[in-house]
C-alpha cells in the first residue's frame, strides 16, 4: 500500500523539510499540496496538485496529512482531519498548550486514526551519536544540548511575534526537550531562565533549562545572540566524556536540493571526540565518525505503521509529554525558582 499523503502548508518547513522527505520515503506518495501560493509550489514540483484545505478532506483518496503551518493553526487543522478519517502528522510544537494536546490525542483514539508528530531532530547525527556511544561513556551526570545561533536582528515573521506559539522555547526548545526525554526518559525536577534579549524582541530569543534526573544534570540552551557557537552536544560519564560540535547537516543539504536518502545523506564532516576515563586517569582524546543523521527514517516508518500496523515514529502521546516539559519550563522561569515535574 503506498499512503497518499496531503501537505498541509507550504512555508519554510513545508517546502524545505517535509515536502522533499515526504516524496523520497518510501510508502509514501505527496498527492496534494494546500498552499495559497500555487505559483511556488509549480515552481519547485510542476506536477502535484495544488488544492485547499476543504478539498483535502472530501478527498476521500488521500489516506494522511502533514501539518506544517503556523502553531496556532495546528490543533484546529488536525482535528478537522482526523474527523475526516485522515491519519495525522503534525509539525512540533504539537498545539499550544496540554489541554489542546490532550483533545487531539482523545479524538485520535475515538477516531482509529494514527496521530503523530514530526520530532524529527531523534534523528539528528548528533543524537543518533550520543546513542551509539552511550555504553562507552558509563553513568551520565550531565548532558549538555544546545542550539546557538546569531541572529541579532528580529526580522518579521510569525515566530518572532509576540502570540501563541511563538519564541525559541517553543520553538527549538521543543526539539531540545524531546531529545532529553527519548534518551533518559521523564526527568524529576525542571529550573528554566526564558527572556527576550534582543532589541525590540516580542518574545523570548534565549532560555537556559536545567533538568534534574537523579544525579543527573541534562542541560538544554539556545540563544540567538551567539556569533561563536559552543559544543551542540556533550556528555560527561563515569568512563568517558563525547564532545561534538556543528549541527546536523540534513536541514543545509534539503537547502542545497540534495534528494534524503541519497549517496552521502546525512553524513556529518565534523568528528564528534570521545576521551575515554578510567578512574582518575584522562585517557587520549579519540576522533569518532558522526553516525549519519536520517530524517527520512521518520516517514518511512509512519508509512510503515499506517499501512501495516507498524509502530507509530513518534506517538502523539511522547509530543504530549513535550508539551507538559514545555509549560513547565515557562511557569518555572515566570517564578523564578525550580518546579517538580509531576505527571
Amino acid at each position: 500500500m503506498t499512503v497518499k499523503t496531503a501537505l498541509i502548508g507550504y512555508g519554510y518547513a513545508g517546502r524545505v523539510i517535509h515536502a522533499p522527505l515526504i516524496r523520497a520515503a518510501e510508502g509514501l506518495e505527496l498527492a496534494a499540496i494546500v498552499s495559497s501560493r500555487p505559483q511556488d509550489v509549480h515552481a519547485d514540483i510542476p506536477t502535484v496538485k495544488v488544492t485547499d484545505f476543504d478539498a483535502v478532506l472530501e478527498d476521500a483518496s488521500i489516506d494522511a496529512v502533514v501539518i506544517a503551518t503556523p502553531n496556532d493553526l495546528h490543533a484546529p487543522q488536525a482535528h478537522a482531519a482526523l474527523e475526516a478519517g485522515k491519519h495525522v502528522v503534525i509539525d512540533k510544537p504539537f498545539a499550544l498548550n496540554v489541554p489542546e494536546a490532550e483533545d487531539l490525542i482523545r479524538h485520535a483514539k475515538r477516531n482509529d486514526r494514527l496521530l503523530s508528530v514530526f520530532h524529527s531532530r531523534r534523528w539528528d547525527s548528533n543524537n543518533l551519536t550520543l546513542s551509539a556511544l552511550r555504553p562507552r561513556l558509563g553513568t551520565l551526570y550531565q548532558v549538555g544540548l544546545r542550539y546557538d545561533r546569531w541572529r541579532p536582528t528580529v526580522r518579521d515573521r510569525w515566530r518572532e511575534r509576540k502570540g501563541p506559539g511563538s519564541g525559541i522555547w517553543f520553538d527549538l526548545g521543543s526539539h531540545l526537550v524531546d531529545q532529553s526525554l527519548s534518551q533518559f526518559g521523564w526527568p524529576d525536577w525542571i529550573s528554566a531562565d526564558i527572556a527576550g534579549q534582543r532589541p525590540g524582541a516580542q518574545t523570548d530569543d534565549y532560555f537556559h533549562v536545567v533538568l534534574g534526573y537523579g544525579p543527573l544534570r541534562v542541560i538544554l540552551h539556545s540563544s540567538m545572540m551567539t556569533s561563536q557557537p559552543g559544543a551542540c552536544i556533550e556528555a560527561q560519564g563515569t568512563t568517558g566524556s563525547f564532545v561534538k560540535y556543528g549541527i546536523d547537516p540534513q536541514e543545509d543539504q534539503l537547502k542545497a536540493l540534495i534528494v534524503p536518502g541519497s549517496d552521502g545523506w546525512g553524513a556529518d564532516p565534523v568528528a564528534a571526540t570521545f576521551t575515554p576515563t578510567d578512574g582518575d586517569t584522562v585517557g587520549a582524546i579519540e576522533q569518532v565518525t558522526a553516525t549519519p543523521g536520517n530524517y527520512l527514517g521518520y516517514y518511512e516508518q509512519l508509512a510503515r505503521a499506517i499501512a501495516d500496523g507498524g509502530e507509530n515514529p513518534v506517538p502523539a502521546e511522547d509530543a504530549l509529554k513535550v508539551m507538559r516539559i514545555l509549560a513547565l519550563g515557562f511557569e518555572s522561569a515566570m517564578k523564578g525558582h525550580r518546579l517538580p515535574c509531576r505527571m
